[in-house]
């Protein structure tokens, strides 16, 4: 009999105790939950939300606490002087700016008007900066560490060949909070308040992924048979909820996606959308059906026209690809609208 081996993902944080850093240099890792905090001392005052997936580099834990660095590159425009001395320069946009693994790369941070900064290098008009400061362990996970060896007894500044060695917990039972299993006999949904997909037994074994509200997006791995799968059609995404997109948002941008809303209204976009070429029309939606939250779908200006007659309330089919997972102020989706069906 063959049998297929299948991961069934559906829409939390993930918390790993934490080694401390060799002492020969600082150790890098990952963030793992959704706007984890960068905090100015241990437990004090924050001043900037991190994104998921970031890449910090961290020191010896302190407590519950983890030195970082916060190292990326920011717009030129959107900086000023510092009024404080320990720092060369500060954000100096009004609605804040992001720092970024590389010019126009991934997101590492969103920075508030003020916000210090130490200048490290440019590159056109995009400036290198730094910032010290801490996070929770609890928001962290190790990366692989490099350790350099050092060579000749007189030979005191050169290194051996870097060895990558494992970061590990310094507490081998500590738990992996990400590893979970249901309390009872569970049922399974595609999405929030959504369809049901399937029903686990009690003890089941889960890993989660992510976290949205009261809701736990979570893997499960087990086996099915080969004979009751087919191959998925490709295309469009089908099932992915909102809640996912704010939660990774970088992980959906640019890929294509079908969906079901609640027509509200057409729109102009403004200052409060930066996501959205300012005066762009797009379409204010609820959903994706059965999701409360809203959606702004970008549409093109060829397709304006057909959409003057659309009612309040119609439920719309749409296909469309993501622009943003979630927009820099209200934390909604945007998409850019490809196809269009109103439902009967």
């Amino acid at each position: 009999m063959q049998c297929s081996r299948a991961l069934f993902r559906l829409p939390v944080a993930i918390s790993l105790a934490l080694a401390p850093s060799p002492a020969s240099a600082q150790a890098r890792y990952r963030v793992v939950t959704d706007s984890a905090w960068f905090y100015q001392t241990p437990a004090g005052k924050r001043l900037a939300v991190v994104a998921r997936t970031a890449l910090v580099s961290a020191g010896a834990p302190e407590g519950a606490f983890v030195p970082v660095t916060l190292d990326g590159w920011i717009f030129e425009t959107s900086l000023g002087p510092s009024p404080k001395p320990e720092f060369q320069i500060a954000v100096a946009k009004a609605g804040g700016e992001n720092l970024r693994a590389t010019p126009r790369g991934d997101l590492i941070a969103t920075l508030i008007k003020g916000f210090g900064l130490n200048k490290t290098g440019q590159q056109g008009r995009w400036v290198h900066v730094t910032r010290d400061g801490y996070m929770r362990q609890a928001d962290l996970t190790p990366l692989i560490g490099i350790v350099a060896t050092r060579t000749a007894a007189g030979d005191s500044d050169s290194t051996r060949a870097a060895v990558p060695v494992p970061v590990h917990p310094p507490d081998s039972a500590a738990v992996d909070a990400s590893r979970v299993a249901a309390t009872r006999r569970t049922t399974v949904y595609r999405t929030p308040d959504g369809a049901p997909a399937a029903t686990i037994a009690g003890d089941t074994p889960l890993r989660v992924l992510s976290k949205s509200g009261d809701w736990s997006r979570v893997e499960l791995e087990g086996w099915v048979r080969s004979s009751d799968l087919a191959v998925a059609p490709a295309g469009a995404l089908v099932g992915l909820s909102a809640a996912e997109l704010r939660a990774e948002p970088q992980r959906y941008v640019g890929q294509v996606l079908n969906w079901t809303l609640q027509f509200i209204a057409i729109e102009k976009a403004d200052d409060l959308r930066p996501e959205i070429p300012n005066g762009a029309t797009y379409l204010l939606a609820q959903g994706p059906v059965p999701e409360r939250g809203f959606v702004y779908v970008v549409v093109p200006d060829a397709k304006v026209n057909g959409l003057s007659t659309l009612p309040p309330l119609a439920t719309i089919r749409i296909t469309a690809r993501v622009r943003a997972g979630k927009s820099r102020y209200l934390g909604n989706p945007v998409v850019d609208l490809l196809t269009l069906e109103v439902e009967p």
